[in-house]
């Protein structure tokens, strides 16, 4: 199994602190993936809403309380500098 999302942090503005299985450890900015979106992301375009954040353990992502949650192995093929396709994937995100 590719590494999966076991921590994360809100730093500031739409910037999170996230910790993967496998020890790496990266900041990433969500406001392009979520500002101006509509539909579900509209909640998380709150920073109240955004901060509420957990880690979904099963899934080993992010996840928000209205389900909204991202692919953890381009979270962390993103993380690494890792393409998706050296992951056994061929995601984009979003």
């Amino acid at each position: 199994m590719f590494p999966r999302v076991c921590g994360v942090r809100h730093l500031k503005d739409y910037r999170l602190e996230i910790s993967f299985s496998d020890g790496a450890v990266a900041e990433l900015d969500f406001r392009r993936r979520i500002a101006g979106r509509g539909g579900v992301f509209t909640p998380l375009e709150s920073l109240e809403f955004f901060k509420q954040v957990t880690v979904d353990r099963e899934a080993g992502t992010l996840v928000w309380p209205n389900g909204v949650d991202f692919c953890p192995d381009v979270l962390y093929a993103e993380a690494t500098g890792k393409p998706t396709a050296e992951l056994g994937t061929q995601l984009e995100l979003v």
